[in-house]
């Protein structure tokens, strides 16, 4: 078995505009006034061509359409490329395939055509239950608009996910736990719950650089947080299966999972990156963030990528290592040694199971909830 074969193989495309950019987000979005959606239809459908031909063989697990604001495309371009996936690939028999949907009243009324154009899931971009905070993060719905867009999405999806932000500007822990408990009594069965991080070259990271994002919470105000969210989700039956994914089981998002179970994957658009294997090395994918650009590229040269760079032993095994330690089901050590050439130290791996850090056994090793707190710390100390 080649390695990726441990974590499946997923599809992502990447559709960079949006309605407008928020001014926390530091993803590969634009506003445009016009879009050719027909012409864009073109191109992504090239791109799977290209792709599909060089991975035949394959079976496709999942599809993941992402952005940017993916519930701006036309529901017939999101059906034309759909349609064209199955031609391409074997996909399996519970191919899921996730659409990235921002809760405004014009994209739900998109819902019902997405679906019968063969979308299983659908991802809400909520981010907070109350209109303050929403107008504070740029959201252009409202709170009531975004219950009654997750209403109109579990009439016609089976499953449906929705993300929020928390240490947001003056949020208390109580505060948050209320929301939260509010967002859990709507019976969703997955949750992204990200804390409010502040990112250089977006609209907040200038306004911190100012001086200017006040009431931030503090470092030890917004850990308090993070561990009450993993309390509170766990006794709701939404444990957190990766560092900001609680789900009920079997609700998973499958897609993410091949990131984390360092799969392989295909990137498609605009900035869009990939893991792709071929002759037994794992080669990395990147596309020109500017729409134009990759359009422009995909139009005249045939490719929307970049020349591929062929990872090294070493970067295969960190990046494992990156990925496999968020989630709750950890790593296969064999498997990093089978990547690297050599194993996890064992003077590291003692010492870190002795602050509580992480449990092993023979043949798992996984941070505890106390690590993945602090996760990137703990990955430090395994590093070669």
């Amino acid at each position: 078995m080649t390695d990726w074969q441990q974590g499946g193989f997923g599809l992502y495309l990447h559709w960079p505009f949006c309605a407008a950019k928020c001014p926390y987000c530091d993803f590969n979005s634009h506003v445009a006034a016009q879009i050719d959606q027909a012409r864009w239809c073109r191109a992504y459908l090239a791109e799977i061509d290209r792709i599909g031909a060089q991975t035949q063989g394959r079976i496709l697990n999942t599809v993941f359409f992402g952005g940017g604001t993916p519930s701006l495309m036309a529901p017939e371009t999101v059906e034309a490329v759909i349609a064209r996936i199955r031609a391409t690939w074997r996909c399996a028999n519970d191919l899921e395939i996730t659409l990235e949907a921002n809760p405004t009243s014009v994209e739900s009324g998109r819902f019902r055509a997405f679906s019968e154009a063969g979308v299983t899931r659908l991802s809400m971009g909520m981010q907070a239950m109350e209109d303050e905070s929403l107008r504070r993060l740029g959201r252009m719905h409202t709170a009531a608009e975004g219950r009654a867009a997750f209403d109109i999405a579990r009439a016609h999806f089976d499953r449906v996910s929705f993300d929020l932000i928390y240490a947001r500007q003056g949020q208390s822990l109580e505060a948050w736990e209320r929301e939260l408990r509010e967002a859990l009594a709507m019976a969703v069965d997955h949750f992204s719950l990200y804390q409010l991080t502040i990112e250089d070259g977006t609209a907040f990271g200038r306004l911190f650089a100012a001086g200017k994002l006040r009431e931030l919470p503090e470092d030890e105000l917004a850990a308090d947080m993070y561990l009450r969210t993993q309390e509170i989700c766990e006794a709701a039956g939404l444990p957190a299966y990766e560092v900001s994914n609680h789900a009920r089981p079997g609700a998973e998002c499958r897609h993410n999972l091949v990131y984390w179970r360092y799969g392989d994957y295909a990137g498609i658009g605009p900035g869009a990156h990939g893991r792709l294997t071929f002759d037994g090395r794992r080669h990395a994918t990147v596309a020109p963030k500017a729409p134009g650009d990759w359009l422009k590229r995909v139009e005249e040269t045939g490719t929307g990528e970049a020349p591929r760079e062929v990872l090294s032993r070493d970067e295969e095994a960190t990046e494992f290592l990156l990925f496999g330690l968020r989630l709750d089901e950890g790593i296969d050590p064999a498997r990093y040694a089978a990547l690297s050439g050599q194993s996890l130290p064992n003077e590291a791996l003692n010492n870190l199971e002795s602050w509580g850090m992480i449990s092993r056994s023979e043949s798992r090793i996984r941070a505890t909830k106390e690590g993945r707190a602090v996760l990137n710390a703990v990955i430090r100390e395994l590093m070669p």
